[in-house]
């Protein structure tokens, strides 16, 4: 299966969801060069547990790409274009009705969220609209769109989180996104923040302070409706399911991923250790694989764990394996995507998976 230097450390893959370009993916990179101001400490590096550091309030330039791939036939890669912009943290399509064109939101490490249209017939990503969240030397983290499982003519909402600690509100206007509203969030860099897609008015954050937060937006910030401080390490990442309601899983640096009932958001359905932590979670985009989840772990490569929900659409678990294991990067696991595309279940699904040191991205079948 293809290979790719990617030259700059990766850290997130996307694999784009609309009819027309299920074959096409972007690669984020996230470059760290040398303090502006040198009477600082040395150059930064990914703090100890391994996570991207924000380096709160020192001066740093940071550098990125956003690589667009297209898979040809047989699983061959195709490098399509390249987009220079500030670091990349996280990237997420727009789910689109077929009518309209693919769109990307991308987080950068200069406080701002860009989006970029996808026009098939130049193959390349044009730039939209910048959102300023923060300001420069702050960090766009995370984002997540609000429209994941209903497609829509215009554009979802967005949740972005910064490094700052607070959580950006994003809605439609006019002349695209604008901000709606802001919170403090977390005491530490709130890693991940993800909508509940079953409920477009919760959102859900977790932090470097050892939390898991709900939200309802309707009433701001002044008050989460849940805080879990239940965690050994950080909170890196959260994704509910598109299939099931009221079921999120949930990484962290503790090496397990949690199920949780988003009724009961204090105690996990289940929990597995998966090896490594847990820099990003996704559920299978198939509802035929919607006991199938992706995890990148880090230092422990990349795992697919199947967990038994039972038949039906029960927020139920009765059993959890890790039934394959990716361990061809040598770096940490950071950016790991499921493909759109509807292949035969004795293939497998394509995945394409990045990592950070070693600037590899590989593309595999689970």
């Amino acid at each position: 299966m293809p290979e790719f230097d990617t030259e700059w450390p990766a850290d997130s893959t996307e694999f784009c969801p609309h009819p027309s370009a299920r074959d096409m993916f972007v690669c984020g990179t996230y470059k760290l060069e040398q303090y502006q101001d040198s009477s600082l400490d040395g150059p930064g590096t990914p703090d100890e547990e391994g996570a991207i550091d924000s380096h709160r309030g020192k001066p740093q330039v940071r550098r990125g790409k956003c690589l667009l791939f297209r898979v040809q036939e047989n699983d061959q890669l195709t490098f399509l274009h390249e987009t220079s912009l500030p670091a990349i943290l996280d990237m997420k399509w727009c789910h689109r009705a077929p009518t309209v064109s693919p769109l990307l939101a991308i987080a950068d490490s200069e406080g701002h969220v860009t989006l970029h249209e996808l026009r098939n017939e130049e193959s390349r990503l044009h730039q939209l609209q910048s959102i300023p969240c923060a300001s420069s030397d702050r960090l766009c983290l995370s984002l997540d769109w609000s429209n994941r499982r209903i497609p829509t003519e215009g554009l979802g909402d967005l949740i972005v989180s910064l490094s700052s600690g607070s959580l950006s509100l994003l809605r439609p206007g006019d002349e695209g996104l604008v901000e709606a509203d802001s919170w403090h969030a977390h005491d530490y860099e709130p890693w991940i923040a993800a909508w509940d897609y079953w409920n477009t008015n919760v959102v859900y954050s977790g932090g470097d302070d050892l939390k898991m937060k709900g939200w309802d937006v309707r009433q701001g910030g002044d008050q989460p409706t849940f805080t879990n401080k239940r965690f050994d390490a950080g909170v890196t990442t959260i994704q509910c399911h598109p299939y099931i309601e009221h079921l999120l899983a949930v990484g962290s640096y503790d090496n397990t991923v949690r199920l949780f009932d988003t009724r009961k958001p204090l105690v996990p359905l289940v929990q597995v250790d998966v090896g490594g932590g847990a820099w990003r979670v996704k559920w299978h985009p198939s509802e035929t694989r919607k006991n199938d989840l992706l995890v990148a772990c880090m230092h422990d490569g990349f795992k697919v764990v199947r967990f038994d929900t039972g038949k039906g659409n029960a927020t139920t678990v009765s059993s959890t394996e890790i039934v394959q294991r990716f361990h061809k990067h040598t770096s940490l696991a950071y950016g790991v995507d499921w493909s759109f595309a509807e292949d035969g279940e004795s293939a497998g699904t394509l995945v394409a998976s990045c990592s950070f040191y070693d600037h590899t991205l590989h593309l595999w079948r689970a």
